[in-house]
């Protein structure tokens, strides 16, 4: 059930976030922030259906509202104009984005009660472990 991601996460490691963000081409700033920045990740649903994640870092903060399987225009943090879609899938949340020709997928998955989080473009993965803070 997507309610099972509702809750307030704080990221407590991220692996090869760095190499991911310069695959998508993020700038070198945003690089270097996603390797050191430790963000909240909030997810909410509301009585509709309609989901929404905040995620927000010391230098920003970016919400994302949409509704399980139905394609939303979104601005990524790092500036990308996105085409998206969420669905749940055997009880993990999959994020697929395409942009100028491009595509990354994340996999939000709880496991032994914390949130990872795989992001996937071309032949990188980033994996980002969350843990429940309410």
């Amino acid at each position: 059930m997507a309610s099972n991601f509702v809750g307030k996460w704080k990221m407590e490691s991220s692996e090869n976030c760095k190499e991911y963000m310069k695959e998508i081409g993020a700038c070198c700033a945003m690089q270097n922030m996603a390797g050191k920045a430790t963000p909240i990740l909030h997810i909410s649903m509301d009585g509709d259906g309609t989901m929404c994640m905040k995620f927000e870092t010391p230098c920003k903060t970016h919400e994302a509202k949409f509704k399980l399987g139905e394609e939303f225009d979104n601005t990524t943090l790092d500036g990308r104009n996105t085409k998206n879609v969420v669905t749940l899938e055997d009880g993990t949340l999959v994020h697929k984005e395409t942009w100028d020709g491009k595509s990354a997928t994340m996999e939000k998955k709880i496991v032994d009660g914390k949130l990872v989080t795989k992001c996937m473009t071309g032949n990188v993965v980033a994996t980002k472990t969350f843990t429940k803070e309410d």
